[in-house]
């Protein structure tokens, strides 16, 4: 049985299932979700906890296994929690975790923690073993466009809120752009604008002052805001990665990528395959496929080609060497090029020339 973690709440006020599996690569959902299950354990009778920890591959699954069994000399159910922090519990292991999931015992109640899993570990036969004697849940980050919607409902849990219409969207707007990418971080801004300012409405003007910069930003999200043709946005996840030290050569790689990718998709559409197939044989899924569709249509072959010029020249310029037309700076030369991949992508439709002509602005960044 799946839920989302918006649903842990609602589903642990009907019962508790004799299993939980928390999975996903956001921290703070995975331990507030961790604890709300711990919480309901306690309510419902388990005063003991066990933690077994799985690392390397000499771990006692045996005295796992027989933790399981054993009654409780101090309480009458127990808490266990079995934690994989590679996701990969190795043939032992797997092997142990379906053993487990066939011998559950009424008086114990077992949490089950792991990273962001790929697909092969989500179809494996401990995963399929695991969903199917209890529940799992995945918790994934908060997307950038929820954010805003994130934040105002975590404010209204501690009775704060922003102004109405369109102000107190730019407001937290602000505030997602300050917290992008570290949620946990979030929690604290929202904590503390609690501690700060008590319930009420809060201006534009306390949240400028209270909540700090503390947005954390990845390659992947860069990619993302250049596709989607914002262009505040990827100039700012591009400073935030060279304030945090990040290689320009992986930012590059990243850019180039889907700069082939786009590439790639173009020359099957040309060759008269329909838009969803040529996404599918060039690998694109996800959030990425619907920012793919938008962007394809906007490209001609000439701008595609410009694009892929500049990215060898700059490909260039962050090991080191130099062009006359380009800054000698990889990071300037990396922002020309996200200001030329957004612009293509960006362009409003209409004929190739007039399209084509946009990227030339960049040369002016």
């Amino acid at each position: 049985m799946q839920i989302r973690a918006d649903q842990i709440a609602s589903h642990l006020q009907k019962g508790l299932r004799p299993i939980y599996t928390v999975w996903g690569d956001e921290p703070l959902l995975a331990q507030e979700a961790g604890d709300a299950i711990r919480a309901a354990a306690r309510a419902a009778g388990c005063t003991e906890r066990q933690v077994h920890t799985v690392a390397g591959a000499h771990f006692d699954w045996s005295g796992l296994l027989g933790a399981s069994q054993a009654l409780s000399l101090f309480a009458d159910r127990q808490l266990i929690e079995i934690r994989i922090p590679s996701g990969k519990p190795g043939k032992d292991g797997s092997d142990a975790l379906q053993r487990y999931c066939q011998h559950l015992n009424d008086d114990v109640i077992t949490l089950v923690q792991l990273p962001k899993l790929d697909r092969q570990q989500q179809s494996s036969a401990w995963f399929t073993a695991l969903d199917a004697a209890g529940v799992t849940l995945r918790v994934d980050p908060i997307d950038r466009k929820a954010l805003p919607q994130w934040i105002a409902q975590r404010l209204a849990a501690q009775g704060q809120r922003v102004q109405g219409g369109e102000a107190g969207q730019r407001t937290l707007a602000f505030f997602a752009d300050r917290v992008e990418g570290n949620l946990l971080a979030a929690h604290q801004e929202i904590q503390k604008l609690g501690l700060l300012y008590g319930a009420g409405e809060l201006t534009f003007e306390q949240i400028e002052a209270a909540v700090l910069n503390v947005a954390r930003y990845d390659v992947f999200k860069l990619g993302e805001a250049v596709l989607a043709g914002q262009v505040g946005r990827a100039l700012r996840v591009l400073e935030g990665l060279q304030a945090e030290g990040e290689a320009a050569v992986l930012v590059h790689w990243t850019l180039a990528e889907d700069i082939r990718g786009l590439k790639r998709v173009k020359d099957a559409v040309n060759a008269g395959k329909p838009l969803p197939m040529a996404l599918r044989e060039s690998r694109v899924w996800g959030a990425k496929e619907r920012l793919f569709e938008r962007a394809v249509p906007m490209l001609t072959d000439n701008a595609v080609a410009h694009l892929l010029e500049a990215a060898q020249v700059c490909d260039g310029l962050v090991k080191g060497l130099k062009h006359p037309d380009w800054p000698l700076d990889p990071w300037d030369g990396l922002k020309r090029l996200v200001l030329m991949a957004v612009e293509c992508t960006a362009a409003a439709p209409g004929t190739g020339r007039n399209r084509v002509a946009m990227p030339r602005l960049a040369l002016t960044a």
